[in-house]
């Protein structure tokens, strides 16, 4: 006969819950006194809030001031505290609004469901939501949706009335550049500082490059603009600067409807004022500057606004750090293990916004070679199954297929609209509303992701198909690479993704992207 014996609880003490670890995450879109204010109330209100809670532990209030949340890349103090989340130093965030903490639909539902799966929960307490206890995205969807809209309105309220200042030359430069102060919205000159822009240009028609003017400014001890030391850039940009002549071109730059900021090259109008304020070079030395600056572009075979001037090496303009959001630049080191490395433009500008420290350019040349051969050993199981899939994409049938899930998405929504009258009105019980919402809005998900399929490879298959089949054809009858080869990269390459220091993936022309280790 089997024997149970009942063994009774222990006396020994169960171990002290952890409090939960609270953060707040503030932002105010521009930098305007009024606007700072509103930060800092909004930082003392989260940080005494949180502290006041004896179940709870303080762990930090994160910011962006002057930034606009219509991209989660531009805000380092966002990106920070995801990290954090990341490294378990963060279980739940407190925000104001969802306006607050993205203006841009997409980034909300993406951030949300990134910390959820963290763990991490986020209370926004205008609208009163907790992502720890929803049930579904529905509401947080709608009101994020009207943040973007909201922010959209702005942007081109604010554009057209930019526009009509361009256009009756009432617009005033809040930002002067090196050798001007701005005295009640006009361009007034400052002599010390122009007598620094004279000397450079003066050096420029002596025939001096960039390098050695920015190393003589620094070697003198000139602070730049902002205090800093010069850099190549900045002296560049100063000498192609029309506003030392007195004149003023306006719309240099424009911003598209996904809030990305482009160099205008004729997608919009520019408007040039003549003697719009007091000159400090004269259009005869401007003029001579630029050309003897396209000269030496000749001689190096470049030139400005070509592909080339911005990508003289291979690697030029096509790391990406997935941190933060900016480009790598080629730095050459006077000294220590690695001359020649790469670094991350937002690390060299705020090392506290971004952490990824320089990374060797023979780092990414090994990586590459390794990259490379893998294709070129496994390319019957990476690259042939690829080619035959895109190879058998029939247009005609894919169109007739996202028709279909068009009108699904459209059923859908009807649906789920219905379900919110029927809410609204009383005739229906938040549970029963809650049960068949979700399961609606799985279907929608499901249908959207299999029409996004669909219009990526409908808008690319001829492209991809392509650089697949050119790609196959090396990687079938190539040796194995024993050295890094830029015209190859170049060919093959699209650019490349830097996830910490010793993670890289490269994004290649045909649509996948090979992740590699590096070796430093």
């Amino acid at each position: 006969m089997k024997t149970v014996t009942k063994i009774m609880p222990g006396t020994t003490d169960l171990p002290e819950k952890q409090k939960p670890r609270i953060a707040a995450y503030c932002r105010v879109s521009t930098d305007g006194s009024e606007q700072l204010e509103s930060l800092d109330a909004q930082i003392k209100h989260y940080e005494t809030c949180i502290r006041a809670d004896p179940e709870c532990e303080f762990a930090g209030i994160y910011f962006d001031e002057g930034i606009t949340g219509t991209k989660k890349e531009k805000r380092p103090g966002l990106l920070r505290m995801i990290a954090d989340c990341a490294n378990g130093k963060i279980d739940r965030i407190m925000t104001k609004s969802v306006s607050r903490f993205a203006r841009n639909t997409t980034d909300c539902l993406e951030l949300v469901r990134r910390l959820r799966k963290l763990g991490v929960s986020i209370y926004f307490e205008r609208e009163n939501i907790d992502t720890g206890s929803m049930e579904n995205e529905l509401m947080l969807s709608i009101l994020s949706g009207l943040a973007e809209n909201e922010s959209v309105s702005i942007a081109e309220n604010n554009k057209w009335a930019v526009k009509r200042r361009f256009q009756n030359g009432t617009f005033k430069i809040s930002c002067p550049p090196y050798g001007y102060d701005a005295v009640n919205g006009k361009l007034v000159v400052n002599e010390k500082e122009a007598a620094i822009v004279r000397f450079i240009f003066s050096e420029i028609l002596s025939g001096k490059g960039y390098g050695k003017i920015t190393n003589e400014l620094n070697r003198r001890g000139i602070p730049a603009k902002k205090g800093g030391r010069w850099t190549e850039t900045s002296v560049r940009g100063m000498v192609g600067n029309e506003k030392y002549t007195g004149d003023a071109l306006f719309q240099k730059t424009y911003t598209d409807d996904s809030f990305n900021r482009h160099a205008n090259k004729g997608e919009e109008e520019q408007y040039l004022i003549e003697n719009h304020h007091e000159a400090i070079i004269s259009h005869e030395d401007f003029e001579a500057a630029q050309a003897i600056i396209q000269q030496h572009g000749k001689e190096k075979s470049v030139s400005k606004h070509d592909d080339k001037y911005q990508n003289r090496y291979p690697f030029s303009g096509k790391i990406i750090c997935e941190q933060c959001g900016g480009t790598f630049k080629r730095r050459v080191h006077a000294s220590g293990k690695y001359r020649v490395a790469w670094c991350c433009t937002t690390h060299l500008s705020d090392m506290a916004k971004c952490p990824v420290k320089y990374i060797p350019d023979c780092a990414f040349e090994y990586a590459f070679v390794t990259m490379m051969n893998k294709l070129i050993f496994g390319h019957q199981t990476v690259l042939r199954p690829l080619f035959a899939s895109l190879r058998g994409i029939n247009t005609d049938g894919s169109l007739a297929s996202i028709r279909e899930l068009d009108r699904k998405l459209e059923e859908n929504a009807e649906q789920r609209n219905v379900l919110v009258g029927l809410l609204t009105k009383g005739y229906l019980e938040p549970a029963v509303y809650n049960k068949g919402n979700s399961e609606l809005l799985r279907e929608a998900d499901k249908i959207q992701r299999q029409k996004e399929s669909l219009l990526r490879f409908l808008n690319s298959d001829s492209r991809y198909l392509g650089e697949v089949s050119t790609l196959l054809q090396y990687a079938t009858k190539a040796a194995m690479l024993t050295g890094f080869d830029g015209e190859l990269f170049t060919r093959f390459v699209e650019r490349i993704h830097v996830y910490s220091r010793t993670e890289i993936g490269f994004e290649l022309k045909c649509g996948i992207t090979l992740k590699e280790r590096l070796v430093i």
